[in-house]
């Protein structure tokens, strides 16, 4: 995670605040340098993973598309535009994905990496809650894609309140810095805690209506298990 935070938020804010000015990187240069280190993250985790990461993907497509519009000085209306496009794309397909056999809240939250699923799925049949259940899960599906037009609402406010100077100057470059740095606490904490909510919810219901213990439903190593017991 401290990787990741250094990648993607604190080197690229750094470096287009500080590093910008034409005694140094200069405006298109600084652009070219912040860049390149949430980028070669991304190159990075797909060589690590041996797998196109669809999240990490979108994330590089979007830098990308932020510094072409840096660089070629389009109306930075358009990084507004794309920073709240993102994320309501998530949310609809949220929604829409509840019509589908595979409903986006079984990647996020009801998976076998966080849950033991086939023990609830068990315990569920065996109590008849299994149509209950479906419904949580409607409502855990609501929440996450609450989370994401959250995100975008705020993606697209502090764009609008950030970004204010023309692209191809100093200034713009370190609005863009700021933006980067404040994405964290303004959008990434208050989508983080709808997202929470959804999970607290959901393993709320799961122990209700399977009547197991927690550490029968989180997926935790062996080891831990035999502790908790």
């Amino acid at each position: 995670m401290l990787l990741n935070l250094a990648l993607n938020i604190v080197i690229p804010t750094v470096v287009l605040m500080k590093f910008s000015g034409p005694e140094e990187l200069g405006t298109k240069l600084g652009i070219i340098v912040a860049l390149s280190f949430p980028i070669g993250y991304g190159i990075y985790d797909f060589f690590r993973a041996g797998k196109i990461n669809f999240f990490s993907a979108l994330g590089v497509i979007s830098i990308l598309f932020t510094g072409g519009v840096s660089l070629l000085e389009l109306d930075p209306k358009y990084i507004a535009i794309k920073e709240a496009t993102i994320p309501a794309l998530f949310g609809i397909a949220t929604l829409i994905s509840l019509k589908t056999r595979f409903p986006l809240v079984r990647t996020f939250l009801y998976n076998d990496k966080i849950m033991q699923t086939a023990r609830v799925e068990a315990s569920l049949i065996e109590r008849g809650n299994q149509k209950a259940f479906d419904s949580s899960l409607f409502i855990a599906s609501c929440m996450i894609a609450s989370s994401f037009f959250l995100s975008s609402f705020l993606n697209y406010a502090l764009a609008k309140y950030v970004l204010v100077s023309p692209p191809g100057t100093e200034e713009f470059n370190a609005e863009l810095g700021k933006m980067t740095a404040l994405s964290f606490p303004v959008i990434s904490v208050p989508a983080m805690l709808v997202l929470f909510g959804a999970l607290y919810y959901l393993y709320r219901r799961i122990t209700h209506l399977t009547e197991l213990p927690l550490e029968h439903i989180l997926n935790v190593p062996e080891e831990d298990e035999a502790q908790a017991k």
